[in-house]
This record gives structure tokens, sequence and C-alpha cells, in this order.
């Protein structure tokens, strides 16, 4: 479809407005209603699994043909594995508590008036991301189950896969008599449907990216409607010299190993110059096929091991493949000052056996998540039994860290009273 921006920035503008009578109609479901929608959204994915992978195998070979990065066409994939994971996401989400009319708190005040602070919907989420298909189904459940419409754009190297889901998603919400439009894809419209998205003031309540740096950087820096940032992911493992070897190895062999192309994968390895494990610890990352880009001291460490010699932009990278960057510091102080110099706010971890250093860590570290002596890959709001999550927020405002069911909700004050009026 080729239109003008303005045709565009129109047309965007209107399933905005559409997305918000559907959410008006969604403000009066209850818990059961709105859980039997998402029960429905599983079982749809669940009949519809051939033709999801099918969908996404078009989006597969695309990528390949294009030469689309191993790690990204990871991210890319849907099998039956992670069908089945995004079934239980949904069957999970429908079994939380449901956060709108939450009471954060309330009182009878001095004067008789009853106050209350409840959670509210948003009301219209706007969603930007990148070759993440599971993120629709995420997202979907997510802003239904927290009263909220939702504005897609799943961006082109998943668009097969999108648009298969969104088609289920919305014949889902119709069989349990929910609009169709709490749920609208904008891929249609490409890149300038994202700028319109961007630009919607009024239209779309909160915009959510979720990608890589230039992704982020550009709704950040262009939005007109409010954005909660979901930083990239330069996450930090220091190794303490206390640390345990069978632990260290263990923790980092599944923070680099097990899924390096999601966010919450460790990029940067800081190793304290006295760390007994500190060998043993690049040996098994090497014999895990992960490529160590390190500094003098770190590779004299290793001799036997080839390694890349690590520059400036490598303590900045945030790989997203079988890469770390490896750095050998004299002390934590030279430890914390690596990572505040470097980190994105997301995730940073330490592995010891001192109780005091990981309190100090814990005290003095400003991230997102702080993790001890445990892999990088739980901050996850599956993993920290928020359900599914829409992103990790790495900002200070609002939402922080994994975003679940509570931060796509607002507040809204409701005082009660007999006639009161101020003196």
């Amino acid at each position: 479809m080729t239109l003008t921006v303005s045709e565009t920035d129109a047309a965007v503008h209107k399933l905005a407005d559409r997305a918000r009578r559907a959410s008006r109609v969604l403000a009066r479901a209850n818990r059961d209603w709105k859980d039997k929608a998402l029960r429905a959204i599983a079982a749809s994915i669940d009949a519809n699994r051939a033709g999801i992978i099918a969908a996404n195998a078009k989006d597969l070979q695309a990528g390949k043909a294009n030469g689309t990065s191993a790690a990204m066409l990871d991210r890319l994939k849907l099998d039956a594995p992670r069908i089945d994971s995004l079934i239980s996401a949904l069957h999970e989400l429908a079994g939380l508590p449901d956060p709108v009319g939450r009471v954060v708190r309330g009182e009878t005040l001095p004067n008789g008036l009853r106050m209350r602070q409840v959670n509210v919907p948003m009301g219209v989420i706007g969603t930007i991301y990148e070759a993440r298909p599971n993120v629709t189904v995420d997202i979907a459940g997510l802003s239904l189950k927290s009263g909220n419409a939702v504005l897609l754009r799943g961006g082109s190297a998943a668009l097969n896969s999108n648009l298969a889901l969104v088609g289920f998603i919305r014949d889902a919400l119709e069989s349990v008599s929910l609009p169709r439009d709490l749920v609208i894809s904008v891929d249609e419209y490409g890149r300038e449907g994202a700028d319109a998205m961007m630009g919607a003031r009024g239209k779309i309540d909160v915009l959510i990216p979720r990608g890589g740096r230039e992704l982020i950087q550009r709704v950040v820096t262009t939005a007109k409607v409010p954005v909660i940032e979901t930083g990239e992911g330069n996450v930090h493992i220091y190794l303490d010299e206390s640390a345990d070897l069978e632990m260290a190895t263990d923790i980092l062999l599944n923070a680099k190993t097990q899924r390096p192309s999601v966010c919450n994968t460790v990029e940067t390895l800081l190793i304290h110059q006295n760390a007994a494990a500190a060998a043993g610890v690049l040996q098994a990352l090497s014999a895990a096929g992960v490529t160590l880009h390190a500094e003098e001291r770190a590779a004299q460490l290793v001799p036997e091991i080839a390694t890349v010699q690590a520059g400036e932009d490598d303590w900045a990278n945030e790989y997203l493949d079988l890469d770390i960057a490896v750095k050998v510091v004299d002390d934590m102080d030279q430890a914390l000052e690596h990572i505040r110099a470097y980190s994105t706010g997301h995730t940073e971890a330490i592995i010891t056996s001192s109780l005091r250093n990981s309190e100090r860590f814990i005290a003095e570290i400003d991230s997102a998540a702080v993790i001890v002596n445990a892999s990088t890959r739980f901050t996850d709001g599956g993993q920290l039994g928020l359900g599914a999550e829409v992103g990790i927020s790495t900002q200070k405002m609002h939402a922080r860290g994994p975003m679940g069911l509570a931060e796509l909700t607002t507040t809204k004050w409701i005082v009660q009273g007999d006639g009161h009026v101020r003196k």
C-alpha cells in the first residue's frame, strides 16, 4: 500500500480511534470475561499451529535470503516449543489477579470525604518492535488483561508471522463478544505507519518500543506520544575474587549461551585480577563456542585460546550472539566504574562468596535489575512471576525492569462525599 505521509497519518489515527472505542467496551469487562478471552486466544493459536508455522517459514526464508544474522533469525523463529510457550504464557496470564481496580491507597479524611486511588487502564497502547513475533502475542495478552487496546507495528521481517497471529487473536476476541479492534496491526503501512504512531499524541496514550539501539533511540527522540523506554541490554557480570569455579561456570554458560540473541544475555565479563575461577570460566566459554573479545590482561589468562583483541567499541557493544567482551579489573572499585561508564541500565550481576561484596554491589549498581550468584537470564517477567512482559524498562519513571500487568496501568483518584464543599 502506497500512501502519502498525511494519508498514512490519517489512516493510522483512524485505527487508533477504533482502538479507543474498543477499549471502552473492555473497560466494562470483568476479570472472568478477560480471562475467557485469553484462553480463547490460546486455543486459537493452538488450533492454527500449522498456519502460524507456515507463515513464519516465509519470514525465515526471506530473512535468510536477505542475509539476516543467525541471532536475528533465532528471534524471528516460531516453532512448536515456542508456540507452546506462548500458549502457556496466555494461560498463566489468565491465572493472575486483575490489576484493574486494585486500591493503591485509600482513607476517610477528617472532613468525612472518602478517598481512594485505584489502578485503571492506560487506554490505547502502541508498540513498535522488530523481528519478534512472540511479542505480538505477549503484548496482546498483557494489554487485554490490563484493560487496554493495542496498536502493533511488528516490522517487515516478521510481517507474515505477525499478520497471521493478529488475525487469529482478533477472531478469538470476537468469539467471546469482545471487539476485534482491541488488537490492531499497522504493519501494512510500513515504516511510515510507525512514524504515524509516534506522532499520534492524544490518539495513543503511551508508546513502548522494543528492539535494538537504533529503533529505541529513534522512538525516544522522535515520538510526540509519551514513551516508556525499553533499553538495550549491555549486561555485565563481575567475577569476584572469591567466586566459586563451578558456580561461576554454570552461571556464565547459562547467561551467555542459553539464548544469546535476547536482551538479558551477558555481554561483558569483568574479572577481578585475583579471581581463582578466571581461567576455568574463560576456557568453558570458549569450549562452548563463545568468541572472547579480550583486553591484554584477560587474554593472558588463557594463552592457549585464540581471542579477539578488545577495543573501546566492545565495551559498549550488545553482541546478541556468541561473543563476549572480557576485561580484568584491579578491584570492585574498577568494576563498578566500568559498569557505570558502559551500562545501559538493564541488568548487572556479581558472582561472589562474599556477603560484604554482594551487598556493596547491590547498593552501588543503578540498574533495573541487580543479580547475585544467578544468571542474568532471570531478568524476565515470566521468570519473576509476572507472566508475559512487554519489555524491560530501563527508565526510572512509572515502570522499571520487567513490565507486566501492573506497569500497563495508571491510577485514578476517586473522591466521594455527602455534599461537601471546600472552605
